[in-house]
């Protein structure tokens, strides 16, 4: 099968997740008449192109789009296959595929569980929707219209807190929670509905958002837009120190095409947009470095005085039974973690045994941990090794501080608390995931409000180095952060997007 590829675009997108598809988006409606190519190095698997793949109600083409998505390892072991998860075990999530060498470095912890998918919408086709804003620290304040730009990626996403509305313990959960949460906590910032992704059709249906929704029916309708998949970027093409276009490799032909552009982003993802900077040579001394994880404690406990005979089966999508809805305890500085509490069933690893599982009577808690931010926390890239796609090796180095492993005793500590308020704790005592289990990694192209040396990019996401080049997702999120940082990337993107648009104006 041929395509042909553009000579000339004004605008080349590298990679089709949330972020770059939100540069499609806000271009598509603020500069209508740009011709934008995007490219993606994955197959597509669902239809539309980038939607999220619990909306396919078919349960072995469900599972086949996740296989196809998992890019080397397609058809590994997942947490999907039956079991509890175990600490220290290295497993992917279905959907995603784990970096096979350079995740450790000895003597160091590294990110074990280090994963990718590779597919039209990226990680949003598996991702479990969670879309809360920055708080307190987690904001970056440097960018007086965060709230704004916040407010725009809500619509892109199609954010709503009223999802889950009909799940019969979702009240109970959340007044029981509070009891231990909500005491000397502003109002604000006390256990609520957490803003998802999710939207429900007219007939009752969930509606998972992926890449699909953020694109839009004005992109879709869009004839200057296209999308190619499997097509590699090898390298963005830099004249002059200005960025000028992208390399693309054909992955079902091979073949090599030079595509010129007027503006490149590359939104890769938080590892493979500085991979793919690296493999252009354009190599500032803040490409890769303040790496950042989110650490992650779980526990799970079985509702107490609930009788599930008692709560009517509501069917939502094709993947889960609502019954207790999605809570969130929003970070705050005092107690630096974001919480998310949800049924069982909804919980994207599984925490207790199949057949101690009665729907509605447990529920997962998950706490993820701001991180205590480090220069020399980076990924570095080979020049002379390469990985399956044939771009630089990487090596991620990764160290947890005294204080990363404080604030992980003190989640511990916490969500027993939590737990117990819910009803009856499921073993003897929370365990915290492989680091890289949060698939939130972040800082590795990071913002900065002047070019420092410790930046990749401008406000606008604009890389320092190469004019005309622009980096989005969450590797552009500079704070430590420990909320869910999908809906912070989109906003950042958005930002960006405004910018090359006025210009192409």
């Amino acid at each position: 099968m041929t395509r042909e590829y553009p000579a000339e675009v004004d605008v080349a997108i590298v990679g089709s997740g949330p972020a770059g598809s939100a540069y499609a988006r806000i271009l598509s409606e603020q500069a209508p008449d740009a011709t934008i190519a995007m490219f993606e190095v994955g197959p597509t698997v669902s239809d539309p192109p980038g939607s999220h793949v619990k909306n396919i109600v078919d349960e072995a083409a469900r599972r086949d789009a996740q296989s196809r998505s998992e890019g080397p390892s397609a058809g590994a072991e997942t947490f999907s296959t039956p079991g509890v998860v175990k600490t220290g075990e290295r497993r992917g999530r279905a959907g995603t595929y784990l970096l096979s060498d350079g995740y450790q470095v000895e003597g160091e912890d590294g990110l074990p569980v280090a994963a990718f998918s590779s597919n039209v919408g990226g990680m949003a086709a598996h991702w479990t929707a969670a879309c809360p804003r920055p708080n307190d620290s987690e904001r970056i304040e440097f960018l007086p219209d965060l709230d704004e730009l916040l407010a725009d990626a809500e619509r892109l996403l199609g954010v709503t807190t009223n999802a889950f509305d009909g799940a019969r313990l979702s009240a109970v959960v959340r007044e029981r929670l509070a009891t231990a949460v909500d005491p000397g906590r502003a109002p604000e910032d006390r256990v609520q509905r957490m803003p998802l992704a999710v939207h429900r059709r007219d007939d009752g249906r969930l509606v998972w958002s992926g890449a699909d929704v953020v694109l839009g029916d004005v992109t879709r309708a869009n004839p200057h837009f296209e999308l190619f998949d499997e097509a590699l970027v090898t390298r963005v093409l830099v004249e002059g120190g200005r960025a000028v276009g992208v390399r693309v490799r054909d992955r079902r032909t091979g073949d090599e095409h030079d595509v010129r552009a007027r503006f490149v982003v590359v939104a890769a993802d938080a590892l493979r947009t500085p991979q793919v900077l690296w493999a252009s040579g354009i190599r500032p001394d803040a490409l890769g470095r303040t790496l950042n994880d989110q650490s992650q404690v779980v526990f799970a406990t079985r509702l107490r005085d609930i009788d599930p005979a008692d709560v009517p089966h509501v069917a939502a999508s094709g993947t889960l039974s609502e019954y207790s809805g999605v809570s969130w305890v929003p970070f705050t500085d005092e107690v630096p973690f974001h919480g998310q509490v949800m049924q069982l069933d909804a919980s994207p690893v599984p925490l207790a045994d199949a057949d101690e599982v009665v729907p509605g009577s447990i529920v997962g808690l998950g706490l993820f941990c701001a991180r205590d931010l480090q220069w020399d926390d980076r990924v570095e890239f080979d020049d002379t090794a390469t990985d399956y796609y044939g771009m630089p090796a990487m090596r991620l180095h990764y160290r947890l501080t005294d204080a990363d492993r404080a604030t992980i005793v003190r989640a511990g500590e916490l969500i027993r608390e939590w737990a117990a308020a819910l009803g009856e704790p499921i073993g003897d005592r929370p365990f915290t995931m492989p680091l890289g289990s949060s698939l939130h990694y972040q800082g590795t192209t990071r913002m900065g409000e002047t070019d420092d040396g410790r930046s990749v990019c401008s406000p606008d996401s604009e890389v320092w180095a190469a004019p005309g080049l622009f980096v989005a997702g969450n590797g552009v999120i500079p704070t430590a952060t420990a909320c869910n940082p999908t809906l912070t990337g989109v906003a950042l993107a958005v930002r960006g997007a405004r910018r090359i648009a006025s210009q192409l104006a």
